[in-house]
């Protein structure tokens, strides 16, 4: 009977140490909890202060065990404990549920109790629910009762509070209305600084930037300083002179406001008459600014300058003839009759190829048989003319040059 004694104590302790290198130690479930059976479900509550409450610790309905405490945290960015409950699946709860965080006996664990409100909600509380702050509380610890005693068997601190309460009296007998008074003015002080906080925030900001670039530039600030010194000995010297400048500056200005005055008129009405300057400028646009680019250009405009090519300049001459003389007058050669014989037979025999000139009339050209034909007097600004050949006295009518090619 030994032996089988021992094996079963040696696999108690190789399954106690097995079970130990996988789960926590407060998850071992400790002997004579509370029955959670095969459903149950998790309740999350809120507590202000949850001093001395740890995991396994029970959580009870009307003082009957029908749960434990399963975690016991504080949420990141919180100030308020949250416990994580587990609760038997059999026990009902409303869903505005309350919870207590109270203490078996004076030296006794903590525990959680659950209890129904004055006013029940018609709704369960279900899996996953949270009990707000709001609805838990808890019981004064063993440490408060014992202080809150000692308070009252030594006196605690009520010869201090009555010291404090006469002495007040006295300061503020007879000041109630300037009491009240600067009370009024300091809450609206307080209410400014409030409503202004993110000018004063600015400010300290400005300021701080301000005190880095003086601490960066101390050795600048240094050197204005002693140059400064000197500044200052010689303004001191010249006190008098100064002050004498500043009575004159003074007469100056009433002399100066005393011109205004009288002239304020004069003044006014010759302003009146620029306006009328000033809008036929305005009203002239462009022309204004176009005009100033021909008359610092004359007599070339920008447009002519263009053509000059370093120390020459190109022209364009178009002549046109007047209407009634845009026929060709031949060329004037001496010759025999013979000569213009041979001529005119040749010409006969083989004519010339391509479209031919239109020959002038013979008045044109001298002969007697013919009157000029009639056309409109060439215009003033016309091509210099040429005259009739053999006309020696100048009697002959005038003739226009041929027309040029344009651009030739």
């Amino acid at each position: 009977m030994r032996v089988p004694t021992k094996v079963m104590a040696v696999c108690t302790a190789a399954a106690v140490l097995a079970a130990g290198c996988s789960m926590r130690i407060e998850d071992v479930t400790l002997p004579g909890g509370a029955d959670l059976g095969d459903n149950p479900y998790t309740v999350k509550v809120q507590f202000e202060d949850a001093l001395n409450l740890v995991p396994q610790a029970a959580v009870r309905v009307n003082d009957v065990p029908v749960g434990r405490v399963k975690r016991v945290s504080l949420p990141k960015g919180a100030w308020d404990a949250e416990v994580t409950l587990l609760v038997n699946g059999d026990v009902r709860l409303p869903a505005n549920a309350i919870a207590n965080l109270e203490q078996s006996s004076l030296l006794g664990e903590k525990y959680v109790e659950l209890a129904a409100p004055a006013s029940p909600s018609a709704q369960p509380l279900a899996d996953g629910a949270t009990i707000p702050v709001a609805r838990t509380s808890r019981n004064a610890d063993v440490e408060e009762v014992f202080g809150a005693l000692s308070l009252l068997l030594s006196g605690g601190g009520l010869p201090q509070i009555r010291t404090i309460n006469r002495e007040l009296n006295q300061a503020l007998g007879g000041r109630e209305d300037t009491v009240r008074s600067a009370l009024r003015n300091l809450n609206q002080l307080t209410a400014t600084l409030d409503r202004n906080r993110k000018s004063i925030t600015d400010a300290l900001d400005g300021l701080h930037r301000l005190s880095s670039t003086v601490a960066s530039r101390n050795g600048q600030v240094e050197t204005v300083l002693d140059d400064l010194s000197p500044g200052l000995k010689v303004m001191d010297e010249q006190r008098g002179q100064l002050v004498e400048m500043l009575r004159e500056l003074e007469k100056l200005s009433d002399v100066a406001v005393e011109v205004i005055e009288k002239s304020k008129d004069d003044t006014v009405a010759d302003l009146r008459s620029l306006a009328v300057v000033l809008r036929k400028l305005a009203d002239s646009g462009r022309d204004l600014p176009k005009s100033l680019e021909v008359l610092l250009t004359f007599p070339f405009t920008d447009e002519a300058l263009k053509g000059v090519k370093g120390d020459y300049l190109n022209g364009y001459l178009t002549v046109v003839a007047a209407k009634g003389y845009e026929c060709v007058i031949p060329p004037v050669e001496e010759t025999t009759p013979r000569e213009n014989i041979a001529r005119s037979r040749a010409l006969a025999a083989a004519p010339p190829g391509g479209p031919q000139p239109t020959p002038c009339p013979e008045a044109l050209t001298g002969g007697p048989e013919a009157d000029p034909p009639a056309a409109s007097p060439a215009p003033a600004t016309e091509a210099p003319q040429r005259r009739a050949p053999g006309d020696g006295s100048g009697g002959g009518p005038a003739l226009p040059l041929p027309t040029l090619g344009e651009g030739d």
